[in-house]
């Protein structure tokens, strides 16, 4: 797909040098229908992008992910929304997945600016779904993902309604941000934003194991995760840089002020997992009370990646999906529960 915003730009184009493809293991296949390409943008970076578009279709959903995940991680949500007759668009954010890297070395989760990411979801929006997608669009963020389309839907929002899940508006595994904001500022302007933040672990959270990770309590989706970024470890990104600590101290800052809910015009659903041990439930809970239209559902027992959790509760995620977003109230199929094989059953 083409490049925006320079002389250059025009329709969207294939990338015919390196062909943009999903990773798909014996247990575990894309939904059939898949349109893969390359969206380029300034500067060289190009995003992986990935659509369906069902024979009937009610509107189209972006799915924009959290730090650190790709488009095979979707799948399943994939597969979700397609029996509710929605079109879907997924795509990997700038340095992580198979889309651009901005370090030499790939494995550093790295983003100079969230107005970055501002950039390549407003070139999802004009050169991927106006011009090839059923309206209207509907949003469902997760996580970083979330702190992205809020900033996106407190301008001029493309979308009819937006779904959080777990939207990142403060960390909770931060402590003492603060000092953190100083230091991560200090750092950078010191030329070391390329550097791992020096807390925590620097491998990628699903290669710390199932016991006492802070992403799901299902073993058998944690499984799942874990095999196919072993299967294709270009997928993952290790912790994040001081330099992205930095950005995204910053794009968070705004949302604790009563001032940045009100500006946001476009209905919300969030969804709060009530054992969320990354993003802050307390912040999400203040935010969602502050929204001009805001819905917000919480899920005990759920952790941070409510769309990867048991069955029981992500019932109960797409119960308020489909209460929320127009066209989907009517009664879809159950899909069959994940075998314990890992795959569907």
């Amino acid at each position: 797909m083409g490049a925006t915003g320079g002389p250059s730009s025009g329709r969207a184009q294939l990338d015919t040098d390196t062909p943009a493809t999903l990773v798909q293991l014996a247990q575990r296949h894309a939904p059939p229908g898949a349109t893969v390409e390359w969206l380029h943008r300034l500067g060289g970076i190009r995003l992986r992008v990935a659509r369906w578009k069902p024979e009937v279709a009610r509107g189209t959903v972006l799915v924009c992910t959290g730090r650190g995940e790709f488009i095979e991680k979707y799948f399943e949500v994939v597969d979700d929304l397609l029996r509710r007759h929605l079109a879907v668009v997924v795509f990997d954010w700038r340095g992580q997945g198979l889309s651009s890297r901005t370090l030499t070395n790939r494995r550093k989760g790295h983003v100079a600016s969230f107005a970055d990411y501002d950039a390549d979801l407003a070139g999802l929006v004009d050169e991927v779904l106006e011009p090839t997608c059923p309206k209207p669009f509907f949003g469902l963020a997760h996580s970083m993902g979330g702190t992205v389309m809020l900033r996106h839907a407190a301008g001029a929002c493309a979308f009819e309604r937006i779904v959080l899940s777990a939207p990142m508006i403060a960390v909770d595994r931060l402590k003492a941000t603060g000092f953190l904001r100083v230091m991560s500022g200090l750092a950078s302007a010191c030329g070391l934003g390329g550097l791992f933040v020096p807390t925590g672990e620097r491998t990628a959270v699903l290669e710390e194991g199932f016991v006492d990770n802070v992403l799901t309590t299902d073993p058998v989706r944690f499984a799942d995760m874990m095999a196919v970024s072993r299967a294709e470890p270009r997928l993952t990104v290790d912790a994040p840089t001081i330099g992205w600590l930095r950005a995204a101290l910053a794009a968070m800052a705004p949302m604790a002020g009563f001032d940045f809910p009100a500006r946001i015009a476009a209905p919300i659903l969030m969804v709060v997992p009530g054992d969320d041990r990354v993003v802050s439930v307390a912040a999400m809970e203040r935010f969602g009370q502050r929204l001009k239209a805001g819905t917000l559902v919480s899920i005990p027992g759920a952790r941070h990646e409510i769309l990867m959790e048991r069955d029981v509760l992500r019932h109960r995620f797409w119960a308020a999906f489909d209460a929320f977003v127009p066209g989907t109230t009517t009664p879809v199929a159950e899909a069959p529960p994940l075998s314990r094989a890992g795959g569907r059953s």
